[in-house]
């Protein structure tokens, strides 16, 4: 398996990749430019050479001054030992004949037409007898009547420029190859420097454990580009860190609230194995027991909901066959299963407005009945709890608003923790006084995509439900 790179090397090899592209395109152009000099330095020198012949050979007017028309040309060609000419006459006989080499027999152009001058001619380039030349070839007349033209041909030995060249390209490559291992050594620096606070990073990410999740990362100390990573770091360890502290203190909510019952059966239990009793003593203690065991049944089904809840399972269950509700009716209902209880403690139920949504109508219903039953609980004998209903905008409103004694605004935005009660004395000895319900609302409520709310002045009470209309 081929092992991962680290990003220090990826950037390290970019770095030296790109400064190896640059640099070999820089080496080509400079050594294309410099092969282009030379050959128009060679063919400004071989069409001086050109004009220099048609000019002899234009003032050839006899056969005597075409036999010294070599010794004239040779004498202009002195000093040039890379310079090679032949001039072939009329008859395809050699007049001059280079002095420092020969010509190839096809290196002539294949284009006649543009052999006829000097300023036409077309250069060429072959190699011969381990030497490379550059050469041109032109048809000149001379000023004899009816004499042929003769053919001209001149060409430059380059070994020289080609020694030149291959130097420069020599040190060019050992240039290009140092300057990538130059960049490649930079680019690795500046790598490891600029990746340090990543390093910084995952050194206090490490340190991170479940006692140590208030450790937050530095956002001031790193680049800008890696802040907004710090920052979403940061937000996923408070996430996190909310959530261990609502898990552990749910256990220990747990662990308080199952002690009593618990202990109560324990204690009830022993009191009547202690002795022998009648018939009835032990039908007493065996009814009692039952109700602590409903009240446990209540509050262990309660808290399975809740952990479905939050594990998004209880979209599995029938919330996923949603169908219409009409919450008219399903207060209507609350109402008359209320009825007694209401009567008992004094408390008027009054509902106002329509509203229909779409949801699981039982969860919906179970969510408007824990409303209505901490309302009556704490409605005072004599009041009113009014349940409102309205709907606009695509929108399902509805509150349950009650008397009573204002709850303060530090308890307000706990009211839906679990086992969380903004007055502890008020116990209710049955499972809908476990500190459940409002919690269990509102997960029902966020499970049909909607929010609730709460305000507390004045001695009224309101709890708001906002669900998706119908």
């Amino acid at each position: 398996m081929i092992p991962k790179l680290s990003l220090t090397a990826r950037l390290t090899l970019l770095f030296a990749a790109g400064a190896s592209v640059v640099l070999l395109a820089l080496g080509w152009l400079i050594s294309g430019s410099i092969e282009r000099h030379f050959e128009d330095l060679d063919r400004e020198a071989l069409q001086a050479k050109l004009m220099l012949a048609r000019h002899a050979i234009a003032q050839v007017s006899s056969p005597a001054e075409l036999t010294r028309l070599p010794l004239q040309l040779g004498v202009s060609a002195s000093g040039h030992h890379d310079l090679l000419m032949q001039i072939t006459g009329p008859d395809h006989r050699v007049i001059l004949a280079a002095p420092n080499g020969e010509f190839s027999g096809d290196w002539q152009s294949s284009d006649p037409t543009k052999s006829l001058d000097s300023q036409s001619a077309q250069m060429l380039q072959w190699s011969q007898g381990g030497h490379s030349y550059r050469g041109m070839q032109a048809t000149l007349p001379t000023a004899m009547p009816g004499t042929a033209p003769l053919e001209v041909a001149v060409a430059v030995d380059i070994a020289h420029h080609q020694v030149f060249m291959d130097n420069l390209l020599h040190t060019l490559w050992l240039f290009v190859g140092g300057a990538a291992l130059a960049t490649g050594l930079l680019g690795w620096f500046a790598a490891s420097r600029g990746l340090a606070p990543l390093k910084t990073m995952r050194a206090r990410a490490a340190q991170v454990t479940a006692h140590t999740l208030d450790q937050r990362l530095p956002t001031d100390a790193v680049p800008a580009e890696l802040a907004d990573l710090a920052t979403t770091l940061n937000d996923m360890l408070a996430r996190l860190e909310e959530a261990f502290r609502r898990l552990s203190d749910f256990s220990s909510d747990i662990a308080h609230e199952l002690r009593t019952p618990v202990s109560n059966l324990m204690t009830q239990t022993q009191v009547s194995l202690s002795r022998e009793r009648d018939a009835a003593s032990y039908r007493e203690i065996l009814e009692s027991n039952a109700e602590e065991f409903e009240r446990l049944g209540s509050m262990i089904a309660n808290m399975l909901f809740l952990a479905k809840a939050d594990n998004a399972l209880a979209s599995s269950q029938p919330l996923l066959e949603r169908e219409p509700v009409d919450l008219a009716q399903a207060a209507r209902d609350l109402f008359d299963f209320y009825e007694a209880l209401s009567e008992e403690r004094g408390v008027r139920l009054q509902l106002r407005g329509e509203a229909h949504t779409l949801g699981d109508r039982l969860m919906l219903r179970r969510a408007l009945s824990n409303l209505l039953s901490n309302a009556l609980r704490y409605t005072l004998r004599g009041g009113t709890v009014l349940v409102t209903l309205s709907q606009r905008d695509g929108v399902a409103e509805l509150s349950v608003q009650n008397p009573g004694d204002t709850i303060a605004p530090q308890h307000l935005a706990h009211l839906f923790d679990r086992f969380y009660r903004a007055d502890p004395a008020r116990n209710s000895a049955s499972g809908e006084g476990t500190g459940l319900g409002l919690a269990i609302t509102q997960a029902i409520v966020l499970a049909h995509q909607g929010s609730i709310r709460v305000r507390s002045d004045n001695a009224l009470t309101c709890f708001t439900l906002s669900l998706p209309g119908a």
